[in-house]
């Protein structure tokens, strides 16, 4: 891999930010995966993150997304 800074986007520091998040709420669950979490279906903190990870993939450029 290229060891050079690579300039992120706004779409790549939104989803840094949301990892972060989401790394932060199952350290305070005690667990190592959302998929663990009972409130997985329910829970807001990883529908945002999935939404950042289809942004920064997309690059905002809109569009659908289901699963």
């Amino acid at each position: 891999m290229d060891n050079q800074t690579k300039e992120l986007d706004q779409w790549e520091l939104a989803l840094e930010d949301q990892i972060k998040i989401v790394k932060k709420c199952q350290q305070d669950m005690g667990l190592t995966s959302c998929t663990k979490c009972t409130k997985i279906l329910e829970c807001n903190i990883r529908k945002q993150y999935v939404r950042s990870v289809y942004e920064s993939m997309s690059k905002g450029s809109g569009g659908g997304f289901e699963f």
